[in-house]
């Protein structure tokens, strides 16, 4: 089969394997891509936008990644039916003035037989941060894959 495996229907290991693979990927802050993963028609919503198709994804992310300057993402798995995946995150960046933020959400993916995420949804909350208060630099090393992440 094409498309991006693990394929559905999910168990709890193949799951934890789709939420690391999507954070491996958003880290590189690669557009094109993070992309990759989703289906040609797939839907978002992000926060108070809505994005159709991988050309608007690519566009979205570009956008995200020029304004979110030094991006690193956690992510964890919630729960998980045959073909969905609920996620939470944080992530932390800089502003172009400097100013840190952790932003805190939950995603709901829905993915199609090939493994393709064709629906996502995430809500968002941002805080802002002194650069002391930072916790996550980078792609997670390979002894934390696995580990929950703290909400604080």
């Amino acid at each position: 089969m094409t498309g991006r495996p693990p394929y559905p229907p999910f168990g709890a290991d193949t799951a934890a394997q789709k939420v690391q693979a999507a954070e491996d990927a958003w880290n590189t802050t690669d557009p094109e891509a993070v992309a990759l993963a989703y289906t040609e028609d797939s839907v978002w919503r992000n926060r108070d936008r809505f994005v159709t198709g991988r050309a608007e994804i690519v566009e979205f992310l570009r956008e995200k990644w020029r304004r979110e300057l030094d991006y690193a993402l956690r992510k964890e798995l919630w729960a998980f039916t045959a073909d969905r995946i609920a996620v939470r995150f944080q992530y932390e960046c800089r502003d172009a003035d400097g100013r840190w933020w952790r932003s805190y959400g939950n995603e709901l993916w829905e993915f199609a037989p090939d493994g393709l995420m064709r629906r996502r949804e995430a809500s968002i909350n941002d805080l802002a941060i002194d650069e002391s208060e930072r916790r996550i630099f980078g792609p997670r090393p390979a002894e934390q894959r696995g580990v929950p992440f703290p909400l604080r």
